[in-house]
C-alpha cells in the first residue's frame, strides 16, 4: 500500500474512533448535547427569531442565579441558565440553526456534523485545510520514499558481492591518481572508527552511482510527490489522451507492428502489474518475455499455463509439500483420529 492511501486510512480510522466514543454519542459535546435546543427554550422549529429571543429573555429572568437563594437552588438555576444560554446561542444564528436542524434530520451523518460544527467554530477555509492536508501527505510521502531507498542501499552494502565490487571500483579510482599521498597521510591520522565510517561512505557512494534500483525502493524524485502530480495532472491527462489516440490510429486502424515499448506495455497489462512492479523485474527476465513474444495473447496464455504447471510440479516434488499433503489426507480438518 502506498503512503497516501495509508494516511487516508489513518484519518478515517481516527474519525471512526471519534464517531464511536461513548457508544456513538460523540456529538453530545456539540450544540445542546443530549437535550433538544428547541425544547429547552420552549419553541418549535417553525418559531421566528423574534419568538426565540422573547422566550430566551423570559427564561433567563426566571433561571438567573442571582434571583435564587440557597446553595442547591442557586446551583440548579445556574445549570438551567447555562443550558438556556447555549440553546439560544445555537438558535439565534441562522447558519448555526441550519446546521442544528441538519443534525436533527440526519443524526447518522457523524462526519458531516463534525465538519459543519468545527468549520463554523474555527472559521477555517476548506481550501486551506485541503492545501495543508496535501502538503502533509506530500512531505510524509517524500520522507518515506527516502527511507525505503536508504534501506535498499544499506541492504546492498551488506552483501559481499556488491561490497567487493564497490571496493574494486574504489581501488581502481585510487590507482588512477584521484587519491593522492596527502590523502593517505590524512586518512592514517583518523581513528579506526572514523576510517571505517569514511570507508562505508565511499562504498555507499559507489553503489548509489552504479546501482539501478527500480520499483518501490527506487530513488525518490520530486515528480512522484502528490503536490507535483496534482500540478501536472492536466499534462498527464493530455499525454494519456494523445497516447490512446496514437495507439488506436497506429495499431487498431493502420495495423502497424508493435514496437518494444508497446510490447512491454501489453505484457505488463496481461500480467496485471503496475509500472513500478514491472520495472522491478530483472532485465534478463524481461528479455525472456520478449523472446517468447508474450505480447501476443495466445503466447501469453500458453506461457502462463506452463508456468502454473511448472509451479505445481515443483510443489509436488517438494518434500515439505508432500508431508503437508499427507498430513491433510490423514489428519485433515475433516477427520478426527486418536493415535496411541
Amino acid at each position: 500500500m502506498t503512503t497516501a492511501p495509508r494516511i487516508v486510512g489513518v484519518c478515517v480510522l481516527l474519525l471512526g474512533v471519534c464517531a464511536t466514543v461513548s457508544h456513538g454519542h460523540y456529538l453530545d459535546s456539540f450544540y445542546c448535547g443530549q437535550d433538544n435546543c428547541y425544547e429547552l427554550l420552549g419553541v418549535s422549529r417553525e418559531s421566528t427569531k423574534q419568538e426565540i429571543a422573547k422566550s430566551y429573555r423570559q427564561l433567563a429572568r426566571k433561571f438567573h442565579p442571582d434571583l435564587h437563594h440557597g446553595a442547591e437552588q442557586k446551583q440548579a438555576a445556574e445549570e438551567s441558565f447555562k443550558k438556556i444560554a447555549t440553546a439560544y446561542e445555537v438558535l439565534k444564528d441562522e447558519e448555526s440553526r441550519n446546521d442544528y436542524n441538519y443534525l436533527l434530520d440526519n443524526p447518522q451523518a457523524y462526519y458531516a456534523h463534525f465538519y459543519r460544527y468545527y468549520r463554523r467554530k474555527a472559521k477555517i477555509d476548506v481550501r486551506l485545510v485541503i492545501v495543508v492536508t496535501i502538503s502533509i501527505i506530500s512531505c510524509i510521502q517524500y520522507v518515506t520514499r527516502w527511507q525505503r531507498y536508504d534501506t535498499a542501499i544499506k541492504y546492498f552494502m551488506s552483501l559481499p558481492k556488491y561490497r567487493n565490487k564497490a571496493m574494486e571500483i574504489i581501488n581502481q579510482t585510487g590507482s588512477n591518481g584521484t587519491a593522492g599521498s596527502s590523502g593517505k597521510q590524512g586518512r592514517n591520522k583518523l581513528s579506526k572508527a572514523e576510517q571505517r565510517k569514511e570507508h562505508d561512505e565511499q562504498i555507499r557512494k559507489v553503489i548509489e552511482n552504479n546501482m539501478d534500483i527500480q520499483g518501490a525502493y527506487a530513488k525518490p524524485e520530486i515528480k512522484d510527490i502528490l503536490w507535483i502530480q496534482i500540478f501536472l495532472l492536466p499534462f498527464t491527462i493530455g499525454r494519456y489522451l494523445w497516447w490512446a489516440g496514437r495507439w488506436v490510429w497506429k495499431f487498431s486502424l493502420l495495423k502497424q507492428p508493435y514496437g518494444r515499448e508497446e510490447q512491454l506495455y501489453l505484457i505488463r497489462r496481461y500480467m496485471r502489474l503496475t509500472e513500478v512492479q514491472f520495472h522491478a523485474i530483472e532485465p534478463d527476465t524481461v528479455e525472456q518475455f520478449l523472446r517468447h513474444q508474450l505480447w501476443i495473447r495466445e503466447n501469453f496464455d500458453h506461457w502462463k499455463a506452463e508456468q502454473e504447471n511448472e509451479k505445481k510440479k515443483q510443489m509436488a516434488d517438494n518434500p515439505r509439500y508432500k508431508a503437508y499433503r499427507r498430513y491433510m489426507k490423514n489428519h485433515g480438518p475433516g477427520r478426527l483420529t486418536f493415535e496411541e
